[in-house]
């Protein structure tokens, strides 16, 4: 999902089946085009703040009403209302006409019906499908179902490491395994300084960094016919290594258990934490006046050798998805809106100002995106990222399982012991949570 994504908090509360009932749309895509000049757009907030997004976004959307004489109001919608925000449009049928999702909504939404479905036809009036790499591709709806929006912003977590603090320390080279993290920790601390900053408070952070220590472990939070299993034996082995990393380990420091809007990505900035584990953070740590020289970017940690496939999974599939309401006023509109945004040109701009990699492949080919840093996203994305379960329930598995962490972090940071019967008991009250098959 974005660069910043804070919890989608509440998400679950609404129920997906009455979205489906009641968007005015239904499923067609079927939307009249009673107001050709005029578009509404909810923008996910990539940058450091909405102030920011706004700077970047507004130059664009000048230029797309210049060139289509179609005038695009923008909303950038912080990450800790967005989920809430759409799901109350998809039951009332008052969205706007395009908007950004989290791509690990993707399929929760479409089950809704109550986004444009994007088969061949709809690709076709935006360069066909080819344009985009698969990886992108995979992370927007269920398997077998055309797509419900479109690869706007890819992204892959990776490791940042401050150079300065790893050089006190005496450690030449970033961790390749967590094993290596933890005794790079201890150095790091006996230095004074913390080791690795996490966002424990952060529902979304929270379900990316245990999907991975799942992969790892292989396993998966869902069975092969799309039923939840959140307590088998892997993934409780898997979440309890994650909150470790604060209650055994300590290289994460008690004090992020209540962090959840970006605070990490600050310590970092301000070198008050030797290394943080976040989405394409190049630009997000710019505008906090950290400089490029100043840190070093490598791989997530995986169990033993080297990133890949199956268990040495070190990254989900991040990044942000373009969509359209299908009760929009402005159908043809819109979809000319996402084919602006998706062109090579707008894809290298948009893409370079929030450090993430363009999912159009001729757009990836600019040198811009084959710096060092953005090197290792492109390829931690084509080597060893795995998309979040393409389910219908993703949204609520991402708020219960999510929110489990949260309240085991705070454990953690509270002297409470963590132990596998905790964590197994914090999964099965998440489990209890989804909704019935």
């Amino acid at each position: 999902m974005r660069s910043i994504r804070a919890a989608a908090v509440g998400a679950v509360t609404m129920s997906l089946a009455l979205a489906a009932s009641a968007c005015g749309g239904g499923s067609s895509g079927g939307g009249s085009d009673d107001s050709p000049k005029t578009l509404t757009y909810w923008a996910s907030n990539q940058g450091a703040s909405v102030a920011i997004d706004k700077q970047v976004l507004q130059p664009e959307l000048d230029k797309f009403e210049k060139q289509s004489g179609i005038k695009v109001k923008l909303e950038v919608v912080p990450w800790s209302d967005l989920l809430n925000r759409i799901l109350t449009a998809t039951t009332s049928g008052q969205g706007p006409d395009v908007l950004n999702i989290g791509n690990t909504w993707s399929a929760s939404l479409q089950a809704t019906g109550a986004l444009l479905p994007w088969g061949t036809k709809n690709f076709d009036k935006i360069g066909g499908k080819d344009r985009f790499v698969d990886s992108a591709l995979g992370s927007t709806g269920a398997n077998g179902k055309d797509p419900a929006a479109v690869p706007l912003y890819s992204m892959a977590y990776a490791l940042y490491y401050n150079k300065d603090i790893f050089a006190e320390a005496g450690i030449d080279k970033p961790p390749a395994t967590w094993d290596e993290l933890i005794a790079d920790g201890k150095k790091i601390q006996a230095k004074g300084k913390s080791v690795l900053g996490a966002e424990g408070a952060n529902v979304s952070e929270n379900i990316h960094h245990v999907f991975v220590f799942a992969k790892q472990h292989g396993a998966d939070f869902f069975t092969a016919d799309g039923k939840p299993d959140f307590t088998n034996d892997k993934i409780v082995a898997a979440v309890q290594q994650y909150i470790d990393l604060m209650a055994k380990d300590k290289v994460i420091p008690a004090g992020d258990a209540e962090y959840a809007q970006n605070q990490s990505v600050s310590d970092f900035a301000k070198g008050k934490q030797a290394m943080l584990l976040w989405q394409s953070a190049a630009a997000n740590l710019k505008s906090q006046g950290m400089s490029e020289d100043k840190y070093g970017i490598a791989p997530v940690p995986v169990q033993s050798g080297a990133p890949g496939t199956g268990t040495q999974i070190n990254s989900m599939v991040a990044g942000i998805n373009i969509a359209v309401f299908n009760n929009s006023h402005n159908i043809d509109g819109a979809t000319d809106f996402v084919k602006f945004m998706t062109s090579d040109e707008e894809q290298k701009i948009l893409n370079k100002a929030y450090s993430s990699v363009p999912p159009v492949k001729n757009a990836q080919s600019d040198p811009a995106f084959n710096t060092p840093s953005n090197s290792v996203l492109k390829d931690t994305l084509a080597k060893s990222a795995a998309a979040l379960p393409q389910v219908a329930s993703e949204s609520q598995f991402e708020t219960a399982v999510g929110t489990a962490v949260k309240d085991l972090f705070a454990d953690a940071a509270g002297g409470r012991a963590v132990t596998a019967e905790s964590v197994k008991a914090a999964l099965e009250k998440a489990q209890q949570q989804m909704p019935a098959a």
